[in-house]
């Protein structure tokens, strides 16, 4: 039998098609100073890797983008020691050559979310952490190597636009995305991914595209039902680009992105207050004197 593993080098988040990758994977709840993450995380190995998986927005897909605990994700995948975290989101094209069922590993990030908390600090601590290339750029090179390893019609960056939701967008938003040069459309990696390099995990996303949006005249307007048809048919894709990209990841390189905080802490050390310490003591603990 084997032993109950409770740690991690690489943490998945994605919907339920990923649970079936974990080898003698446990359910391990993880408590955070931010409250409940969406789910337990799944621990298990992948080809003796451990592998800590997250669905994002709870199993039976409960949670509304905006109601996300994104901070307790991403805490949780901290504290299991997680590194790489290799994220897979469904979004819709907004480019006639990005077609649904192509995947996108996008390099550029806009945000257009109002209401949802961006940062772990605060509450005494300021960090002005450098954000302008916001995906790791190793991550995502295996992610596209990968993808493009098994067949699968990848595409080597672009700009996400992250958007609030759940509504899908209106053709007059739809248009002015366009227009500013994005490619693609979804409502959850922003948040991923500014935690992530405030936690110095690595991170980079597959954005698996389900739909043209609505600004595409020559496709029928979005819709639930075309999104999950095209969800379901992305799962096999996805889940063999993360098997052959954890075999490939280095765990022990050096990143940037493991020094995202050492120079950004803006707050003199002995100003922070000591509960305030405590409690973000697994993120910058080790930067902190007196």
């Amino acid at each position: 039998m084997s032993a109950v593993r409770e740690s991690a080098q690489v943490g998945v988040i994605g919907g339920s098609g990923f649970y079936e990758l974990l080898e003698d994977a446990t359910e391990v709840v993880i408590e955070t100073p931010f409250g409940d993450p969406s789910d337990v995380y799944f621990v298990g190995e992948i080809d003796g890797v451990g592998v800590a998986f997250l669905p994002r927005h709870a199993r039976g897909h409960r949670i509304l983008p905006s109601e996300v605990n994104y901070r307790a994700n991403i805490w949780g995948m901290k504290a299991l020691g997680v590194k790489h975290i290799l994220s897979a989101s469904a979004v819709g094209s907004l480019k006639e050559e990005l077609k649904p069922l192509d995947v996108v590993v996008p390099d550029q990030l806009y945000d257009r979310t109002k209401t949802r908390p961006s940062t772990f600090f605060g509450d005494g601590v300021v960090v002005h952490m450098s954000f302008a290339d916001p995906f790791c750029p190793y991550l995502s090179e295996l992610l596209v190597g990968h993808g493009r390893g098994i067949g699968a019609r990848v595409h080597d960056g672009g700009t996400y636009v992250c958007i609030e939701g759940p509504q899908f967008s209106t053709r007059a938003e739809s248009n002015v995305y366009r227009q500013l040069g994005f490619d693609i459309i979804g409502m959850t990696n922003l948040q991923e991914a500014k935690l992530a390099r405030e936690a110095q995990i690595c991170y980079a996303t597959m954005a698996m595209v389900t739909d043209y949006d609505v600004w595409y005249e020559g496709e029928e307007d979005v819709s639930l039902e075309t999104v999950l048809s095209n969800v379901a048919k992305n799962v096999e894709t996805a889940q063999r680009i993360v098997r052959d990209t954890v075999g490939a990841l280095q765990h022990d390189r050096d990143c940037t992105c493991r020094h995202a905080v050492e120079n950004a802490i803006n707050t003199p050390h002995h100003l922070i207050p000591q509960e305030t310490k405590e409690k973000l003591e697994l993120l910058i603990g080790e930067y902190l004197i007196g």
